[in-house]
């Protein structure tokens, strides 16, 4: 994942910062307890495709 691509995307809800995953090949919002997921390197910034958090984060 292009670090210089991390810095500028944002959670596209809430706009919050993303930490990325590298393991499970995905970018979290934490506000909004999203992970989005990235695919042949392409994070997939939808809603839809976001699979909700646990209460511990994973």
């Amino acid at each position: 994942m292009d670090a210089r691509l991390l810095d500028i995307l944002v959670c596209p809800i809430c706009k919050a910062n993303l930490e990325y995953r590298k393991a499970q090949s995905e970018l979290l919002c934490k506000p909004c307890r999203l992970a989005f997921p990235i695919r042949d390197g392409i994070p997939i910034m939808l809603e839809e495709e976001a699979r909700q958090l646990l209460s511990d984060g994973t």
